[in-house]
């Protein structure tokens, strides 16, 4: 009787688990077509006119997207939407960093120019930060040895935040051929402000610590961080 209930239970559980992954399943199925619906609706919307004024400036100048790539006047609108996004304070959510190379081939060319864009990147956010401890320092809230100490520590850790910073978003990306046959990339990256936050924090406890300063315990208290 036990192994009949037993076995009872487990086709139950076994037809609810069948159930149950059916419906994510379904659900999953039913977000990918609606996220390809939007996707799809997007493309086919107009850019903004200044995203196709920009767009028609850079193709005079020689600029084009690579095969399959979406159309510059595209990447520029989304560029636009992404640097007017604010979080509930206020502030950007993303913080927009660009750069240019030229290489021998456009795979190289795009490779460094993502680095320099991560480095123009590194420092916006070690500028925001050194404003942030000045901030903190008018309203009294660290004395000046203690700002001196963590402004020297910012301003020594730009390329751990280079290195701390994750996966960026590039959101425009297009080339030209110059100088004969090589290619010039021109891109356009996006980083979230709270991941930016994140790197700098990890960069300047770094070195700190490094420095064998004990002050990194203190930034959670007198950073927000």
């Amino acid at each position: 009787m036990r192994k009949i209930i037993f076995g009872l239970l487990t086709m139950m559980l076994l037809s609810a688990s069948e159930i149950t992954y059916a419906q994510a399943t379904k659900e999953q199925r039913k977000e990918r077509q609606e996220l390809a619906k939007a996707s799809k609706k997007e493309l086919n919307e107009k850019a903004s006119k200044a995203a196709r004024k920009e767009a028609k400036r850079l193709s005079k100048e020689g600029w084009k997207t690579a095969p399959g790539a979406l159309p510059l006047e595209k990447q520029l609108d989304k560029s636009y939407m992404m640097q007017y996004q604010y979080d509930a304070d206020g502030f950007p959510q993303f913080i927009m960093a660009e750069a240019m190379s030229v290489g021998g081939n456009y795979d190289a060319a795009k490779m460094q120019a993502l680095e320099l864009a991560k480095q123009n990147l590194a420092g916006q956010i070690q500028t925001e930060v050194t404003a942030l401890i000045e901030n903190t320092v008018a309203n009294e809230q660290m004395d000046q040895s203690e700002a001196a100490s963590i402004t020297r520590s910012v301003m020594a850790a730009k390329n751990l935040i280079s290195q701390s910073i994750g996966r960026v978003v590039p959101v425009v990306e297009t080339y030209r051929v110059v100088n004969g046959n090589n290619r010039e990339v021109l891109v356009r990256i996006a980083y979230s402000q709270e991941m930016a936050k994140a790197a700098a924090k990890k960069a300047v406890k770094k070195e700190l610590e490094e420095r064998g300063d004990s002050l990194h315990g203190k930034l959670d208290e007198l950073l927000g961080w």
